[in-house]
């Protein structure tokens, strides 16, 4: 009997362990019906981020509280500024089929604007205030026929350009001003593929380096106007006795014809002061007016005063006037042309036409034309120039070309290849 009483209690003990279990469970459910409620849980977490948001908000605050006094307490311009740097060296061969190598063939060799060897660049471009630009420009170019390599790398320019709104913008430039930089931006066909300065560069009066200058720029519906004032010292002039400074005005008028064509009027007036005496004031002086002294003799005036009706060369002002038109008839297909004419010399007549399609990543090509002319039946100077480009990536293009340039009685062919880089 013992053994089945045993067994008996065993059992009463299970089942009495296995109710205990279930009023366990069924208690926890009763306590908390809604613990397995899934809108309660997404409840749940939403007050725990939105707790953990406030946090992370508040410590925000404090840290942009402390960036704010400290960029109101700093006074620079500068704190915010970042700089881009660009780099560029190009390398332009030409073999030429002449004669002879007579002073006449190097004459229009220059005056067809061929500018062989390498030419390295590299620029610094600043961004302050959001709007302001600083740029400084180094470069190395060519110091003589036999100097392949060019110069070592010098300070080019030094540029400024503020926009105190979006329709007026000054610039002030204290070293190696030209004209271009203070000029309306120009879209001229293939002007960094070509390869002579007829085809590249525009009018020539764009590229007269006048030492420093500061400029002003007004934008109007269609109409873009420009205004420079330019200085620069010449220097001692060959079989002169004196100094030599240049007072030069540029201005431009652009005009939108439509949504791809502008016109464009620029023209520059340059006013040279020599100066009798052997001196140099030094870099950045410019004299406002010299008062001469009244005691000087007859004499010393009679030796120092020019012929009646005769003006001197150092003081004889000079200009030019120019027009451009372009046109973009595709993203990558531009046509353009300009001429520019003397002021003191109407017959001087330098043009230029151009059509070019040069995409960045696909082949590409160009034709140019132009010349010189002095007379109706005079054409002193004509060449042709055609070229084709290769791009390699977006950093490394190769350019073969073919120029043609008939100069007086000279004419020669010349075979050209250009290699650019840049980074």
């Amino acid at each position: 009997m013992e053994p089945v009483a045993s067994a008996v209690d065993k059992l009463k003990e299970f089942a009495k362990s296995t109710q205990d279990f279930a009023n366990g469970v069924v208690s926890r459910w009763t306590d908390n019906p809604n613990r397995r409620n899934p809108i309660e849980i997404l409840k749940r977490l939403q007050r725990e981020a939105f707790s953990d948001l406030m946090k992370l908000r508040d410590r925000q605050d404090k840290v942009e509280r402390i960036l704010s006094f400290y960029t109101s307490s700093k006074g620079s311009p500068f704190q915010e500024a970042s700089t881009h740097v660009r780099g560029e060296v190009d390398v332009l061969g030409a073999l030429l089929f002449m004669d002879n190598d007579s002073q006449q063939n190097f004459n229009a060799i220059r005056r067809a604007g061929i500018r062989t060897g390498v030419h390295s660049r590299l620029t610094f471009e600043t961004t302050i205030r959001q709007k302001d630009t600083l740029v400084t420009e180094f470069v190395s170019s060519l110091t003589g026929h036999d100097d392949v390599l060019g110069s070592p790398l010098s300070l080019a320019k030094v540029l400024y350009a503020a926009n105190i709104s979006d329709w007026f913008s000054v610039a002030a430039i204290p070293v190696g001003a030209h004209c271009r930089d203070v000029g309306i931006s120009t879209n001229l066909p293939h002007q960094k593929k070509a390869l002579t300065n007829y085809s590249s560069l525009g009018p020539p009066l764009l590229n007269l380096c006048n030492g420093s200058a500061i400029g002003l720029m007004v934008r109007k519906s269609n109409i873009v106007a420009s205004l420079a004032q330019f200085v620069s010292g010449l220097g001692m002039q060959p079989g002169s006795v004196g100094f030599t400074q240049c007072f030069s005005t540029f201005g431009q008028v652009v005009c939108q014809l439509s949504r791809s064509t502008r016109l464009s009027l620029l023209g520059i007036h340059q006013v040279p002061k020599f100066s009798g005496q052997e001196v140099c004031l030094g870099a950045l002086a410019i004299p406002v007016g010299i008062f001469r002294r009244r005691n000087i003799s007859e004499m010393s005036r009679e030796a120092s005063a020019p012929v009646i009706g005769a003006r001197t060369s150092e003081n004889v002002p000079t200009g030019s006037i120019a027009v451009m038109l372009e046109s973009e008839l595709d993203e990558s297909t531009r046509i353009g042309g300009w001429f520019e004419m003397k002021r003191y010399n109407p017959r001087h007549l330098q043009w230029a036409v151009s059509i070019a399609d040069t995409p960045d990543d696909e082949f590409g090509w160009g034709l140019s034309l132009g010349g010189l002319i002095q007379g109706p039946k005079s054409w002193d100077h004509f060449q042709v120039e055609t070229f084709l480009n290769f791009n390699f990536g977006k950093r490394f293009s190769l350019q073969p070309a073919l120029i043609y340039v008939m100069d007086g009685s000279t004419q020669f062919p010349s075979l050209m290849l250009r290699s650019n880089w840049s980074l």
